[in-house]
């Protein structure tokens, strides 16, 4: 409300009752002015805080005595909030006459009663404040839908918002103004299936306290064509190394620790097995046999040394493969530094599942790295389980010789809408802050490398995927190395084979065992539409994914290969974009196919504030696109002014065709930005076939 004089709301004094305008201030610093209209993300926060602090949500399902939820006077509460929600889009890009009615009605009754107290509300004195209250917590949510994973608006409109919305996400690692290290709001890629906490009362984003550090990528790898059945990937396996000795655990030099009488010490995992390209090659092309393309290929925790990572995606890059997820271990570079211990994920350039051929790119790709958080402990019993008392002292407790950073998380939106997250063996157990989030946030795929024994449906990572699977609803694979599957013996049973464990929503639980003499198993999973449901009232919608389990094959190598498999694969050139740019290169490319779509008209002012000097960026005090994605946006305008007759609006349909033809020549950003585009609009044609069935 731009034209209206903004009135401000001072916090409580020292000492009183605590009240929404107090509980604010004291956590942002900041009072309740008519700027949250300006930006949905922000008035979000504020409202899921008093809500957390109130609990007035609980009112929902049972409303206080003479009342009833949703409010009487509407005659369809969840139509309201939606169509006010696709109004207040709209009106953010150019605030040409006033918000939406139900909107400001409702913000001045929360305004003018934020100086209430928080007690009288949290027991529903003020119903018509807890009506506010709920009823702007869903439409700033539902305005903020397509944030986070692209979402086909109808009309188009608001497409402008929602890029600048994206690149702040990308920016910040929160889609509000307001400073992250005071609140954080993050979209939502799944909404629990059931449940009455306040995680349920939203469908498209949630707020998370400061403490994790959140980096939302968007990665627009996908199978060509607009089919939605084609949903599936295939995941291949490598449970490396295969043998695992007990030399490979080595003590770290220095006296024992004691601490309250119990000694301890540092060990390092160094395996001796080194990673044997040869046979990657191997097992990827007898895969092939027997699928069409090994979209990801997927490695145990510490699988290998982080001087191979550029090697092997360079082989992957030659099979076409799409992905690479990995645990990757760093030595100590100097004595009494610690070692590293993270999973590295990969991402083609190419941005295509589904090929054969090595990419026509040849770059190196781009790379999102997750920390792990947690220090793996041996204990006596793991000793013994693991027979390796000749190198680790059994009355020693031993804890792996590591950094450990600050917390922070990684996902990453693939093109196919689903998102991804790792998670570094114990950070899966752990009930922190970082397990919040990941709650909170829903990924689609929780992938999580591990050094442990066989993954038995009756262990630890079984339990805690199930926590992950029942709600919010990801499907979570765990894979550990065959050499430490091997050495687990405890006294009296055998060994179980059991390399892998994967959990869904849909087809529960299946143990994935490593059989004779398989040395990789081929994983199909598939995607689905599923719901999102919320517990306030509002009507679900199916544009949420889920993901399945469909197939299980044992992957043994094949004798020889020709002499061009045998061939080293050629160098990758240095990368045009990074992960981060390419995320706000996408992130405009999703707003430019939904403009084309729907609002064509809008394509000329969407290009003009993706470029670099558009005062935007000033006004949220982010900073301005780099040099190569400037030229990438760049290129992006030249794509569609070259599609597009001369005197006539551009269209999805001849921009898709003109990023489909054949370009020898093409320069790489050029052929870059040209796959985004691809992939993107691909996207959008996939959600409306989707939709039309």
């Amino acid at each position: 409300m731009a034209d209206q004089k903004q009135e401000v709301l001072a916090p409580s004094s020292c000492g009183e009752e605590p009240t929404p305008a107090s509980v604010w201030h004291s956590l942002t610093g900041t009072p309740i002015t008519d700027r949250f209209l300006e930006w949905p993300a922000d008035l979000f926060a504020i409202t899921d805080v008093i809500l957390a602090r109130t609990q007035v949500y609980r009112f929902v399902l049972s409303p206080p005595s003479g009342v009833e939820w949703p409010p009487r006077r509407f005659l369809a509460w969840s139509d309201a909030v939606v169509e006010t929600a696709r109004l207040w889009s709209a009106w953010i890009e150019n605030r040409v006459g006033p918000a939406p009615d139900l909107l400001v009605e409702e913000w001045s009754v929360f305004k003018e009663r934020a100086g209430m107290g928080v007690e009288p509300l949290a027991e529903g004195h003020d119903w018509r404040m807890c009506e506010a209250l709920l009823t702007l917590h869903a439409v700033a949510d539902e305005a903020c839908a397509g944030l986070g994973v692209a979402l086909d608006r109808s009309d188009g409109k608001g497409c402008l918002y929602r890029a600048r919305g994206r690149e702040l996400l990308a920016r910040t690692g929160s889609l509000a103004r307001i400073h992250s290290n005071c609140v954080r709001v993050l979209p939502k890629a799944r909404t629990p299936p059931k449940g009455t906490s306040l995680r349920a009362f939203s469908r498209y984003v949630c707020v998370q306290r400061p403490g994790v550090k959140v980096g939302w990528y968007k990665i627009p790898v996908r199978r060509t064509g607009t089919d939605p059945r084609a949903r599936h990937s295939n995941l291949l396996l490598l449970p490396w190394p295969l043998r695992v000795r007990e030399a490979d655990f080595r003590p770290l030099e220095g006296p024992g620790q004691w601490l309250s009488r119990e000694p301890f010490g540092f060990f390092e995992f160094a395996p001796s097995e080194r990673l044997d390209l040869d046979l990657v090659r191997q097992i990827i092309l007898a895969a092939k046999d027997e699928v069409d393309s090994v979209d990801v290929v997927i490695l145990p925790e510490s699988a290998i040394d982080e001087t191979e990572v550029d090697i092997l995606e360079t082989l992957l890059d030659s099979h076409g493969v799409a992905a690479l997820v990995t645990g990757v271990r760093q030595h100590s570079k100097k004595q009494g530094q610690p070692s590293g211990n993270w999973v590295h994920t990969g991402y083609n350039p190419g941005l295509q599942k589904g090929t054969s051929p090595a990419s026509p790119t040849r770059e190196r790709w781009f790379h999102v790295r997750q920390n792990k958080h947690h220090r793996w402990s041996l204990d006596e019993r793991q000793i013994y389980q693991y027979h390796l008392g000749g190198a680790l002292h059994p009355h020693v407790r031993w804890w792996e010789a590591m950094d450990v950073p600050r917390q922070s998380v990684q996902f990453a939106v693939l093109g196919d809408e689903i998102t991804l997250v790792s998670l570094v063996c114990e950070d899966l157990a752990q009930i922190d802050d970082l397990a919040e989030v990941i709650r909170s946030v829903g990924p689609t795929v929780v992938i999580t490398p591990l050094m442990d024994g066989p993954q038995l449906s009756s262990r630890w990572a079984a339990r805690y995927a199930s926590v992950l699977a029942d709600d919010p609803g990801s499907a979570v694979l765990t894979l550990t190395s065959f050499g430490m599957v091997q050495r687990c013996r405890p006294h009296g049973r055998d060994s179980a084979p059991v390399i892998a464990l994967w959990k869904d929503p849909v087809q529960g639980i299946r143990e994935i065992h490593l059989e004779g003499s398989a040395q990789g198993v081929l994983l199909t999973v598939c995607g689905d539409r599923s719901p999102r449901r919320t517990a306030d009232g509002r009507s679900p919608v199916y544009n949420s994914t889920h993901y399945f389990d469909v197939a299980v094959h044992q992957v043994r190598t094949m004798k020889n290969g020709s002499s061009a498999e045998n061939a080293a694969p050629q160098s990758l050139a240095p990368p045009l974009l990074d992960a981060d740019d390419v995320t706000i290169l996408t992130g405009w490319a999703e707003a430019l196919a939904e403009a084309l779509a729907h609002a064509p008209e809008y394509v000329e002012a969407l290009i003009a504030s993706a470029n670099a000097g558009a005062p935007w960026r000033a006004s949220f005090r982010i900073p301005e696109p780099s040099q190569p994605l400037s030229e990438a946006i760049s290129v992006l305008a030249r794509e569609v002014e070259a599609a597009t007759p001369s005197g006539s609006l551009p269209t999805l349909d001849a921009l898709l065709k003109s990023c489909l033809a054949d370009r020898p020549g093409e320069q790489r950003l050029d052929s870059l930005v040209c796959r985004v585009l691809r992939s993107t609009l691909e996207q959008l044609r996939t959600r409306q076939a989707a939709e039309a069935r």
